[in-house]
């Protein structure tokens, strides 16, 4: 299941607010999700507009969750040290595995294939047909 954590749009016409949401990439805009991680009020006054819960948040993103493109950049306002560091440690693991797989490869040295000798095929003796076995008919 491919995971995403996205904005979930909520509120009445012309007035809307958001959740932050992981939810199936399958899944509809507002539709069914699986955790809520917080929510953004862009109409709020002073600056109670973002809320993120850090823990669950950092919690997904190292299950695999992807952040959607407006999910990041909010994200990034409210925690930019934080999803930096993330970034950062997200590349030198993926560099790392990279490593290892070479390191794999180098070591993996294919073994010569033992070659036999092929033997000559059997000739195919000719099928011989059985005649059909007829009923007798038994006079009374």
């Amino acid at each position: 299941m491919a995971l995403v954590i996205r904005l979930r749009q909520q509120g009445r016409t012309n007035r809307q607010s958001y959740r932050l949401v992981v939810a199936n990439k399958r899944s509809p805009r507002d539709g069914k999700y699986l955790e809520k991680l917080g929510w953004y009020d862009p109409f709020a006054k002073d600056d109670k507009t973002l809320r993120v819960e850090e823990n669950k948040l950092f919690y997904w993103l190292d299950r695999g969750a992807v952040l959607s493109e407006r999910a990041r950049s909010l994200v990034k306002k409210a925690f930019p040290e934080k999803m930096k560091k993330f970034e950062e440690d997200k590349r030198a693991r993926k560099i790392k595995r990279k490593k290892t797989e070479k390191k794999a490869e180098t070591k993996k040295v294919e073994k010569p294939k033992k070659v036999e000798a092929k033997k000559p095929k059997a000739e195919k003796k000719p099928a011989v047909k059985k005649p059909k076995k007829t009923e007798t008919k038994k006079k009374k």
